[in-house]
């Protein structure tokens, strides 16, 4: 039996606007086994965004406990979420997150090179995988000479190019053409079939929640159904 990859115990989190107490998350009780491919689906404002970064440890949660890979991080001092991050998380953000004067290749490696692989390594695993999401050639090309799609396909290299045990994805194909979106998607199941990586995803595509082995819907900052798929 595959052990928890996270956890979540009656997470809520509070957003304070002013006077007004706003619920973004609430009583969220969540397991995700490790080897899980997960969407988390719903309206704007349903909350699947802000769970991602409970998740993640990008905001802490108001009341309750996260657990991931093994580890409490609600607990967590930032540091040690940092290292965790640094470690065991790969992150695809809808705003990409790259790193404007570095090129492609140099934004592929910046994470590897925090975790101190050295350089020949770390030069030969980016230039493998830029190819393998199809942006052969244009390893040096910065993220302003790339297009928006070519920008999220260099992000999503940069995540899962030294195979963490986790990845997080927000939105990864808002800014990929139907074809370009379903070849990521691909590359993604693949990745977790034949190495164990889990994923979890907000989305709103419906191209992305066919992928997925189980669909989570939220709304109004509750799980309102689970469903396992394929």
């Amino acid at each position: 039996m595959k052990s928890q990859a996270v956890i979540c115990q009656r997470v809520d989190k509070i957003f304070q606007q002013g006077e007004l107490a706003v619920h973004a998350l609430s009583g969220i009780d969540l397991e995700i086994a490790g080897g899980g491919f997960v969407c988390l689906s719903g309206p704007s404002g349903s909350g699947k965004t802000t769970l991602l970064n409970m998740i993640g440890g990008l905001d802490r949660p108001s009341h309750g406990e996260i657990t991931v890979a093994d580890q409490r991080i609600d607990l967590m001092r930032m540091s040690e979420l940092a290292e965790l991050r640094l470690r065991h998380i790969g992150f695809v953000f809808q705003a990409y997150n790259l790193i404007p004067v570095l090129n492609a290749r140099e934004n592929v490696e910046f994470v590897m090179q925090l975790q101190g692989v050295p350089a020949t390594e770390r030069r030969t695993l980016a230039m493998a995988i830029l190819d393998e999401v199809g942006l052969k050639g244009m390893e040096e090309r910065r993220p302003g000479e790339l297009s928006g799609g070519q920008q999220q396909r260099v992000a999503v290299a940069r995540a899962i190019v030294s195979k963490p045990a986790l990845i997080l994805a927000d939105e990864p194909t808002a800014n990929l053409d139907s074809g370009t979106a379903e070849k990521l998607m691909q590359q993604m199941r693949e990745l977790n079939e034949h190495i164990g990586t889990t994923f979890v995803i907000s989305t709103h595509d419906k191209l992305v929640m066919s992928f997925a082995k189980r669909l989570i819907k939220l709304h109004d900052g509750k799980i309102i159904d689970d469903i396992a798929q394929q």
